[in-house]
Formats: C-alpha cells, structure tokens, sequence
C-alpha cells in the first residue's frame, strides 16, 4: 500500500513537502516515482529515485524546483517542492516499481493522490 500525504493550497512561489509511505512491501528493492495529473489532462511524469537513491531523473519543467527523495529505513519517500507555479496545481500520485532502474513509465503499484493547489 502506498499513502501520499502532504498536498494542500500554498501561494506561488511557495513551497510543500509530500511524504509517500509504503506499507507491505521491501521498500528499498523499489525505485519510487511522482507523478502528476491536473483536470482533463494526462498523468504526467515527475520525478524518480532508484531503489537506494544514488540516482534520480525529472521532467524538464520541474528540474531545480523540485528534489526527490527516501528514507529506506522509514519506507518513506518524498517530493521537494519549491518556487511553486500555478501550473503546478494536481493530484499528486506516489508509485512503485520493483528493480533497480529509474523508469518513467511503467509502474505498476499507486498510491491514492494528494491534492496540491497553487494560487497566483
């Protein structure tokens, strides 16, 4: 199981922590995405992180606002997010995926979503 948490409403500019933790599972043998969906668009790729966090990848719009992270011995990971941006409002989903790798698609275990909504 996975339970994102950490979502709210923040000015732009602003900043949040999301937490994602998974339950049931050997945390560190899964790399750990985010994901994002806003209304009447497509899920869309965040951020990644390896399965013992020596690598990550992001999409392009979110590179130096955001970081990525885990704390395997807390089977938590988190997003960073800073110098939000109105556009930066979405569900916020969590994912898993057993290996090693940092894959951008793919996964095959969710969590529930977290709201983030910024305001201009």
């Amino acid at each position: 199981q996975l339970q994102a948490s950490g979502g709210g409403l923040v000015q732009a500019g602003g900043s949040l922590r999301l937490s994602c933790v998974v339950s049931g599972r050997t945390f560190a043998n899964y790399a750990m995405a985010w994901f994002r969906q806003s209304p009447g668009k497509a899920r869309e790729f965040v951020a990644v992180i390896s399965s013992y966090g020596h690598s990550a990848r992001y999409a392009d719009s979110m590179k130096g606002r955001f970081t990525i992270s885990r704390d395997n011995a807390k089977s938590t990971l988190y997003l960073q997010m800073n110098d939000l941006k109105p556009e930066d409002t979405a569900v916020y989903y969590c994912a898993a995926e057993y290996g090693s790798g940092t894959p951008v698609s793919g996964y095959d275990y969710w969590g529930q979503g977290t709201q983030v909504t910024v305001s201009s």
